[in-house]
C-alpha cells in the first residue's frame, strides 16, 4: 500500500453512510408533498370521487380542486374516481384509511341513501365532516305536450291512480331523484309504495325517456336538462327549493301549494381518526377555497346554490339527513 494514501474505509461503513444519506434524502423530498407539510403550496392531497367523470360529485370535486390549485392554497390534488355501489365502495375505502391526513372524499345525499340500500357499515357518521359545499334543487319535468300544465294537474291525476303515473329519475333507490318523488308522494297523501318509479342511469337516459314519452314525469336536478328546457321540448312544473331559480320560469312547490322543500347537496368528508389539527387545517382550506372568485364562478356556471357550512352546523346537518333518509327508506321497506 502506498504510504501517503489513507486506508480505505471498511465496506460496511461506506454502506451505512450511503443508506443514511438515502434515507435523509427521501424524508426531505417527501416532507413537502405528502403528510404533515407546513408549506401548503407543496402539500399533496388526495381526493376520492364516488362516481364516474362528468357526474355531479366529479364536477364538484374538480371545481373545488381547481379553485384551490389556481389560488395556490395547496399543492397538487390527486383525484381518483372510485366507482361501485352508488358510492359505498368509496366510503368503505375512506373508512379503511383511518387516520390518513392527506385524503378527502366528495359525497352527498345519494351516498347517504346508498349506505342504507347497500347495507354498508361505512356510514357518514363514522367519518370526519369537513364542509358542505353546494346544494341543487330538484325539478319536476314533463314533455312539451304533456297534459300536466301545473303541479295541481299532476297531483290530481297522481292521487286518482298513483300507479298509472310513471315517474322517472336519474338515481337508484336511496338517491335524490328517488327520495324526492317518495317524499312528494307522502306529502300529497299518496303511499310512497304505490309510486311507479323508474330508475335511469343519470340525466342523459332520463332525458331520452322523457322526450320519447316513456315516462310521464321526470324528477331530477335541472343542470343536465338546460338545452331541452331552453328549446321548449321539456317543461318544468315546479322546483323543490326555498326560492325560485333565476334560470327557470317555474314556481317552487311551496308556491304551488305543496308544503315540501327538498334539495340535493354535496360536501367533503375526511377519514375517521385524523387529528384535531388536521381537521382544522382541512376546514380552513375549504373555507379559503369557498371565498375564491374561481369557486363563485363555478357555482354560477353549474347552477349550484351556495350552502357552505362547516363544524357543528355540518355535523348536525349530516345527522338530520341521515335520519330523514333512513325513515323514508324504512317506510318503503328498503332497509
Amino acid at each position: 500500500m502506498h504510504p501517503s494514501r489513507p486506508a480505505p474505509a471498511p465496506r460496511w461503513r461506506v454502506l451505512v453512510a450511503l443508506l443514511t444519506a438515502l434515507a435523509v434524502a427521501v424524508v426531505a423530498s417527501g416532507c413537502g408533498v405528502t403528510r404533515g407539510s407546513d408549506d401548503p403550496n407543496n402539500r399533496r392531497l388526495r381526493m376520492m370521487i364516488p362516481n364516474s367523470p362528468g357526474g355531479g360529485y366529479d364536477l364538484t370535486g374538480r371545481a373545488a380542486a381547481k379553485a384551490l390549485e389556481d389560488n395556490e392554497l395547496t399543492g397538487r390534488f390527486e383525484i381518483t374516481n372510485v366507482l361501485g355501489a352508488s358510492g359505498t365502495v368509496a366510503m368503505q375505502r375512506l373508512l379503511n384509511e383511518e387516520g390518513a391526513d392527506d385524503l378527502v372524499m366528495v359525497m352527498g345525499l345519494g351516498v347517504v341513501g346508498a349506505v342504507y340500500t347497500n347495507k354498508s357499515e361505512a356510514t357518514p357518521r363514522e367519518m370526519t365532516p369537513i364542509a358542505r359545499l353546494v346544494e341543487e334543487q330538484e325539478g319536476i319535468l314533463v314533455p312539451a305536450d304533456s297534459p300536466f300544465k301545473t303541479v295541481d294537474d299532476l297531483v290530481e291525476a297522481w292521487q286518482a291512480d298513483p300507479g298509472s303515473i310513471s315517474v322517472g329519475g336519474g338515481s337508484s333507490a336511496g338517491g335524490p331523484d328517488h327520495l324526492f318523488p317518495m317524499q312528494l308522494a307522502a306529502e300529497v297523501g299518496i303511499d310512497p309504495k304505490d309510486v311507479n318509479y323508474i330508475s335511469y342511469d343519470g340525466g342523459g337516459p332520463l332525458t331520452t325517456a322523457l322526450l320519447g314519452e316513456k315516462v310521464d314525469v321526470g324528477m331530477s336536478g335541472l343542470g343536465e336538462f338546460e338545452g331541452q328546457i331552453e328549446d321548449g321540448s321539456l317543461r318544468v312544473l315546479a322546483v323543490s327549493g326555498d326560492e325560485r331559480l333565476d334560470s327557470v320560469d317555474a314556481p317552487t312547490l311551496t308556491e304551488a301549494g305543496v308544503d315540501l322543500v327538498f334539495t340535493n347537496w354535496r360536501g367533503v368528508l375526511a377519514p375517521p381518526g385524523i387529528s384535531d389539527e388536521q381537521r382544522a387545517y382541512l376546514v380552513d382550506l375549504f373555507t379559503d377555497m369557498h371565498d375564491t372568485a374561481e369557486w363563485q364562478e363555478a357555482l354560477e356556471a353549474n347552477g349550484w346554490s351556495d350552502n357552505f357550512a362547516t363544524g357543528e352546523e355540518f355535523e348536525d346537518f349530516l345527522v338530520e339527513q341521515d335520519t330523514r333518509v333512513a325513515d323514508t327508506l324504512e317506510e318503503l321497506g328498503l332497509t
